[in-house]
């Protein structure tokens, strides 16, 4: 769910997530195509929240195809998995809401292009002679966003969703 909340990812991104699709080094996590809603490939760069995550579950890691988040017997956890730890900690939010919070957060708190978080969140732009000049994915400035959001999720002077769920990445623990 944190890896999800800090990439704003769809749910079904992140339980599809493999190793082949990270790049530790580089900080990027390349979705291909046939993952994603619009059918095209999607690189969402992975500020340190993310990394930090993943840096604690490669310790389970198999091998480059595995699942970066496996569920019972290997396979994919469930649409239900994250919703549920939701619902158990007793939080009116859901999964999907995360990614509503991220976009209303870009637009209301940053000085960031809309382009670029409507590209953050793998939205196709709908305006086809605007798309057909645009030649840009906005990394660089993704790569700013995403940076920005993990650390307003992860602010400490003020009362947020981070103060009612620790988002801080020393508190992930592995529970088997």
């Amino acid at each position: 769910l944190l890896f999800t909340i800090f990439t704003a990812a769809r749910s079904g991104e992140t339980r599809g997530a493999t190793w082949r699709e990270i790049d530790l080094e580089k900080r990027i996590w390349s979705i291909p195509g046939e993952r994603m809603k619009a059918g095209r490939d999607h690189s969402v760069p992975l500020n340190d929240g993310a990394i930090a995550i993943l840096e604690k579950v490669k310790l389970f890691r198999l091998d480059k195809n595995s699942l970066l988040f496996p569920g019972k017997g290997g396979k994919a956890i469930s649409d239900m998995t994250m919703s549920k730890i939701l619902r158990d900690m007793e939080l009116p939010f859901t999964v999907h809401g995360m990614r509503s919070s991220f976009k209303d957060w870009a637009v209301e708190c940053t000085s960031f292009p809309d382009a670029v978080s409507e590209t953050a969140l793998a939205h196709a732009d709908t305006n086809r002679t605007r798309a057909s000049y645009r030649r840009t994915d906005f990394f660089k400035m993704r790569c700013d966003l995403m940076a920005a959001w993990e650390k307003h999720l992860n602010c400490e002077d003020r009362v947020s969703i981070s103060t009612i769920i620790p988002l801080k990445p020393k508190a992930i623990s592995m529970v088997g």
